[in-house]
C-alpha cells in the first residue's frame, strides 16, 4: 500500500509544484482569482495544459503577468482580454465563438463528416470482376504450372543449366 502512495504521489508531484510559493500573492482572495484565470489559459509552450499546471518558464511568466494584472485591479475579463490581445485567441483553453474561431468549432465535424463521405463512396463503389485472360497469358499460366514457376527463359535470357552430378 506505500508503495502506491509513493507512486501517486510521484505521478501528481509535478502539477503541485506549478505554481511556486514566490509566485502566490498574499491575499487568499486575490491568490483564488489568479487561480481561477489561470486556470483558464493555456501555456504557449506545452499547448494542452493551463498555466496553473505547467512548469514551463513562459507559463511561470504568464501566471506573474496575471497576478500583476490583478494587483493593478483589473476584473478577470479585463485579464482576459488583456492576455487575448497578447498572445491571441489561441491562448484561451476555450476559445470564443466568434467568425474568426468557427474553424476551431466546426473543423472537427467537418474533418469527420468528409471522412464518412469518402468511406461511404469508397464502400459503395461497384466491384468489377477482372477481364478475362488472353490467350497468350492464358498459354503462359499453362506453361507457368507445368515446368513450375518461373517457367525456363522467364527471368533470364540463359537456357537452363542441368546440374552435373
Amino acid at each position: 500500500m506505500t508503495r502506491i502512495a509513493f507512486i501517486a504521489t510521484l505521478l501528481f508531484a509535478g502539477a503541485v509544484f506549478a505554481v511556486e510559493p514566490s509566485e502566490m500573492l498574499k491575499d487568499p482572495v486575490l491568490e483564488a482569482r489568479a487561480r481561477e484565470v489561470s486556470k483558464e489559459l493555456r501555456c504557449v509552450q506545452c499547448q494542452n495544459e493551463s498555466i496553473d499546471e505547467s512548469n514551463a518558464e513562459i507559463a511561470r511568466d504568464m501566471r506573474l503577468l496575471v497576478r500583476e494584472r490583478i494587483v493593478a485591479g483589473d476584473s478577470n475579463d479585463a485579464i482576459m482580454a488583456y492576455m487575448t490581445g497578447r498572445y491571441g485567441d489561441y491562448v484561451r483553453l476555450e476559445p470564443r465563438f466568434m467568425p474568426r474561431t468557427y474553424l476551431l468549432w466546426f473543423g472537427p465535424l467537418i474533418v469527420l463528416l468528409l471522412g464518412g463521405l469518402a468511406v461511404m463512396r469508397r464502400l459503395g463503389a461497384r466491384y468489377e470482376a477482372p477481364a478475362a485472360l488472353s490467350e497468350q497469358e492464358a498459354a503462359e499460366l499453362a506453361r507457368a504450372t507445368d515446368h513450375g514457376y518461373p517457367p525456363p527463359g522467364y527471368l533470364h535470357d540463359k537456357p537452363e543449366q542441368k546440374d552435373p552430378s
